[in-house]
């Protein structure tokens, strides 16, 4: 349901978005799941994805799919956080028609912070770290 996410981005969808078939192509939604994520890491976490030290790398990623979008709607990506660990976080992001309480679409996203230079795993800076623990949203 949509209020068990703790943040909501309007996403409008592209003429370009459907397919053949008249509906929103599968892999968009990826691409959803990672416009929500990083508009908030950049706004509220000051990720800084040209120049920074540290950045996200995407490790794992699911999606469950319950329905379809088609343009010219607009997409709410919801977001929350499912888990924060020392060095990664996983995602938790519920994508939704304007208003409706039920999803089209769930999954997860799995991001690991490495150091820029030497792709090694490297802790989540503090920043980023107190913007994902505002996406922690109680069971």
């Amino acid at each position: 349901m949509r209020s068990g996410y703790a943040h909501v981005a309007q996403i409008p969808t592209r003429w370009a978005d459907n397919d053949v078939y008249g509906h929103v192509n599968n892999v968009q939604y990826y691409a959803f799941f990672d416009t929500v994520i990083n508009q908030w890491l950049i706004a509220q976490g000051g990720l800084d994805i040209h120049e920074g030290d540290v950045i996200g790398l995407c490790a794992e990623s699911h999606c469950s799919y319950k329905g379809p979008f088609a343009f010219p709607e607009t997409v709410e990506a919801a977001l929350r956080v499912g888990k924060l660990g020392s060095s990664s976080v996983r995602y938790e992001i519920g994508l939704f028609r304007e208003g409706a309480e039920e999803p089209q679409a769930e999954g997860w996203f799995v991001h690991v912070f490495v150091d820029r230079a030497s792709r090694r795993s490297t802790p989540i800076p503090d920043e980023l770290r107190r913007a994902l623990e505002q996406l922690e949203v109680q069971a």
